[in-house]
């Protein structure tokens, strides 16, 4: 695996293509991250998607005038008896 992403490091510096370049950036940021999921195979997508649907909604909500609405409209979007 460590020959496979130097070759690709190296292509995308090579390429001399700045997408590339940030792309191989942006790799080598995330590489422990991405190595962890690749040995265990447990990603955040869940909670990543629980967070957006819980932002989207506040947004939807934000002329609320009652928090007590937003939070049980929060709680509606994200449970999955709600979602339903």
């Amino acid at each position: 695996m460590a020959e496979r992403l130097f070759r690709f490091y190296d292509r995308c510096a090579v390429s001399g293509l700045p997408e590339l370049e940030r792309l191989a950036t942006a790799i080598e940021t995330r590489w422990p991250k991405i190595l962890a999921f690749l040995q265990t195979g447990i990603t955040n997508a869940g909670s990543e998607g629980t967070n957006r649907v819980i932002k989207t909604t506040v947004r939807d909500a934000y002329s609320f005038r009652n928090p007590e609405n937003q939070r049980l409209r929060t709680r509606c979007a994200t449970t999955r008896r709600g979602r339903a």
